[in-house]
């Protein structure tokens, strides 16, 4: 038992593992920024205690194994920012006001916290998972080591929004000079609009603290404008007209190694801003704003950040219909 909190010993490893440390406090501002853009969420107090302490983790459970990589608890609420009528209904069935706080089961599950601190597994309905943060994080990991029929909801799946929002949406004419008219369609439909600045201490802080990436300007310019934008992948695959991506530097957190690698392939530092088809490249960008792309092996994907999104959403099957 951690003698300084009220979970086991084994929540205390998987929780080390993942980054956790006492006294750990990172800022939340882009938390607050992105999740009202996108559903009017409000961060209250308790859980913007939640992710100063544990936003950004990842639990894959230890030791790491099929069964708790792919039930994977992540606690950062831009994964639930586009659930506003999931967790409207969840609130109603509960009783009570949630804030998205992550996800789990490979975000078929979402986490909500009450403003009385109680987090709570959202899927048809809302359940709490314990009287206390300990406590809830205590059956968080122990769920994950087992295959649970806590995880996993029973209604079929639910369209993403972004499919919605892009077949309502327009490019607009304030666009039309920046870029082709379907990437303004497809940038809308992510939840960019002119104008938009999001913070981004959030990541900033995170990234130099696991991985220690210091943010240039131009991928902080980018990030305030773009950050949290994306196309999420859904099935059959055949059915995507772009290749899946996701401009999350986050996912970059523990892979310092790699971005590493990828910047001395390319000859210049790099910073990462996401991935792409389902997270097999990573996205990093250098200081004069060229972004590249790779795994293994980099290359360069666009001399300039806005054509770097226009590759991004140049389609692939121009038959498949979004």
């Amino acid at each position: 038992m951690d003698l300084t909190r009220g979970w086991s010993r084994q929540t205390g490893d998987v929780l080390r593992r993942a980054g956790w440390k006492p006294g750990r406090a990172v800022p939340t501002g882009t938390w607050e920024s992105v999740p009202g853009e996108r559903g009017a969420f409000v961060l209250h107090g308790a859980a913007e205690a939640f992710l100063a302490e544990f936003g950004g983790l990842v639990t894959y459970g230890w030791p790491a194994d099929s069964i708790t990589t792919a039930s994977a608890v992540r606690f950062d609420p831009l994964q639930a920012a586009w659930q506003r009528e999931r967790f409207a209904e969840a609130c109603r069935e509960a009783g009570t006001s949630l804030c998205p706080v992550g996800t789990a089961d490979q975000g078929a599950s979402l986490l909500g916290i009450s403003e009385d601190g109680v987090l709570h597994l959202v899927r048809e309905s809302a359940q709490p998972m314990g009287t206390s943060i300990d406590q809830a994080l205590d059956r968080l990991v122990e769920t994950q080591r087992a295959q649970s029929g806590l995880w996993s909801p029973d209604g079929a799946a639910q369209e993403h929004p972004f499919w919605r929002h892009f077949r309502a949406g327009h490019a607009g004419p304030d666009t039309e000079s920046r870029w082709p008219e379907e990437t303004g369609r497809v940038l809308r439909a992510a939840g960019w609009s002119p104008g938009r600045e999001v913070a981004t201490d959030t990541w900033e802080s995170i990234l130099l603290h696991t991985g220690e990436f210091e943010l240039h300007d131009a991928a902080r310019r980018f990030l305030a404008e773009f950050g949290a934008l994306g196309v999420p992948h859904r099935d059959p695959a055949d059915s995507m007209p772009w290749m899946e991506f996701s401009l999350d530097p986050l996912a970059a957190m523990w892979d310092a190694e790699v971005i590493d690698d990828l910047a001395e392939q390319a000859g210049t530092e790099l910073y990462p801003v996401g991935t792409r088809d389902r997270g097999n490249q990573y996205l990093a960008m250098a200081e004069d704003g060229a972004v590249y792309a790779g795994m293994d092996h980099v290359h360069l994907l666009a001399p300039t950040p806005d054509e770097a999104l226009c590759r991004l959403t140049s389609r692939i099957r121009p038959e498949a219909t979004p």
